[in-house]
């Protein structure tokens, strides 16, 4: 009996203890979880239209929207942008995004890619579509590789909203493939399109301006006939000839005259002599 009760005692205090620690636990207060007022954690599609044409169609897997905020979340960011005739010509992916409710901007963040409708292909890490001026803008550092396989580096990047023109706004470098060999096809259809308008403006000679107005118009001229011309030079001709010999007449008169008065003097000198 002893033994028995002795045994008993290790399981009184384990009682003891037990009920001990229920009454020094406190019920824990009702904690509120912040949770968003919207979300989406499956495939959802946003359209965009512009002037009741389909302009871009967003698709993501998980979309989150917060009662404080006129903000949506989603993430991943798939956009794809139709052209007037409802094709799709380019598309954009990146890692997040934000937008309004109102749809006036789309921020896609983290490893942007986007493909243009010509081919080309622009990586960045931020991208924003502003529907104030329908532009697709950034300020970060991005690479755009062309159709041709040039590959354009630089800060600052704006394109229309359906990523048909666009352009990189400074530090721009860029590596160009058989830049050569395009140069020289260049040169050479620059050259035919010049060999060609020149053919065409010789078979299509422009007519000869008219002369301007004048506020008095002189009286012409007679025509002179080529006989005429030539008589009137033959007679000019023969008055220098008339001219030369009557000089050369007179010359010769005066050595002429110079002679007879030299001997005339001699003669009148030698009478004396003899005296």
């Amino acid at each position: 009996m002893i033994l028995q009760k002795w045994a008993l005692i290790p399981l009184l205090l384990i009682g003891l203890v037990v009920t001990a620690c229920e009454e020094i636990e406190e019920e824990k207060p009702w904690l509120q979880v912040e949770r968003p007022e919207m979300l989406f954690t499956d495939t959802t599609l946003m359209d965009s239209y512009d002037k009741g044409v389909l302009a871009w169609k967003l698709k993501t897997a998980y979309l989150e929207r917060w009662s404080d905020k006129e903000v949506v979340f989603v993430r991943p960011v798939l956009v794809d942008i139709y052209d007037s005739l409802g094709e799709r010509t380019a598309f954009l992916r990146a890692d997040s995004g934000r937008m309004d409710l109102k749809f006036t901007y789309v921020y896609a963040y983290g490893h942007v890619y986007a493909l243009t409708p010509k081919g080309a292909s622009v990586r960045s890490d931020s991208l924003i579509w502003n529907k104030g001026d329908n532009l697709v803008t950034t300020e970060s550092y991005v690479r755009v590789v062309s159709e041709e396989g040039d590959v354009l580096q630089g800060r600052g990047f704006v394109s229309d909203a359906h990523m048909d023109n666009w352009r990189i706004l400074s530090n721009v470098t860029g590596i160009f493939q058989d830049a050569a060999r395009r140069l020289k096809e260049e040169d050479k259809s620059q050259a035919k399109e010049i060999e060609t308008r020149d053919s065409a403006q010789a078979a299509n000679p422009a007519p000869a301006p008219a002369p301007a107005p004048t506020a008095k118009s002189a009286p012409s001229a007679a025509p002179v006939s080529s006989s005429a011309t030539q008589s009137a030079a033959k007679s000019a001709e023969s008055d220098s000839l008339k001219k030369a010999a009557a000089k050369a007449a007179t010359k010769m008169e005066m050595d002429l005259f110079k002679k007879i008065k030299n001997r005339s003097e001699r003669a009148k000198a030698k009478p004396r002599d003899a005296e």
